[in-house]
């Protein structure tokens, strides 16, 4: 039995890593809060989070 290939438009930018943390009660609260307020899923808030990790150390 062939197996298709999923059907969808390709990503620009394909997500291949994952990434498994374990986190207080205080930063669970500050990434919900986070995510309410901006309307974006964790996932996203994290990589805005390293987007900003990356331009501190690029200064």
């Amino acid at each position: 039995m062939k197996l298709l290939k999923k059907i969808g438009r390709p990503t620009d930018e394909p997500k291949s890593h994952r990434i498994t943390v374990r986190i207080d009660e205080e930063s669970k609260k500050t990434l919900d809060e986070y995510c309410l307020k901006k309307e974006v899923k964790p996932a996203e808030a994290i990589r805005i989070g390293i987007k900003k990790l990356k331009d501190d150390l690029e200064n």
